[in-house]
């Protein structure tokens, strides 16, 4: 089975600096995962996102991208998911990444981003984790304990909101489904 197979028109467009390998997870409603191979920077992550886009149009909307090829994703590549996550969210779905490499890690941790993704280390930790439904009510979310992403600090929410981290002052909003955002 070819990406377009799986992806109308998904490899119309290619490039060599990063490839894209589809794989429909037949067992989770409207999953597909993404094995990424090659790097994400500010040249290629229009197309990537453009690619990815085509996916998510065509009602994937639970996306699990293996990392484990990737080599190198600069702070624009780290835009990219997040714009993923912005979109999937509205229909129910949510991003998962695997298998990401020490030095891709570090770059999400330095843009206080790994705790906005669901970081998992195979297909069948994202799986479940999408089999264990994600449809999560408020009430038991918070209280919610999570870490600064700037400074790391333990912080405890007691519901959604803003509100200043009380060691380095940095203004954080939570929404109501856990997810924190600086300002």
């Amino acid at each position: 089975m070819t990406n377009n197979d799986i992806v109308p028109g998904f490899d119309d467009e290619k490039d060599d600096s990063l490839k894209i390998r589809l794989q429909k997870i037949d067992h989770v409603e409207n999953c597909l995962a993404l094995f990424l191979t090659g790097y994400i920077d500010t040249y290629n992550s229009n197309f990537f996102q453009k690619r990815v886009g085509k996916a998510i149009d065509n009602s994937f909307s639970r996306l699990i991208f293996s990392c484990g090829g990737l080599s190198y994703v600069s702070s624009t590549g780290i835009g990219s998911f997040t714009a993923f996550l912005k979109a999937v969210k509205p229909r129910s779905g949510d991003i998962v990444l695997l298998e990401i490499q020490p030095k891709v890690y570090e770059v999400f941790q330095l843009l206080g981003f790994s705790q906005f993704f669901n970081i998992k280390d195979n297909l069948d930790e994202a799986t479940a984790f999408f089999q264990q439904g994600t449809t999560v009510n408020s009430q038991s979310i918070f209280p919610k304990i999570f870490s600064c992403p700037i400074c790391n600090r333990k912080l405890k929410a007691a519901k959604p909101g803003r509100f200043r981290c009380s060691e380095c002052k940095t203004i954080l909003a939570i929404d109501n489904s856990g997810q924190v955002f600086l300002g």
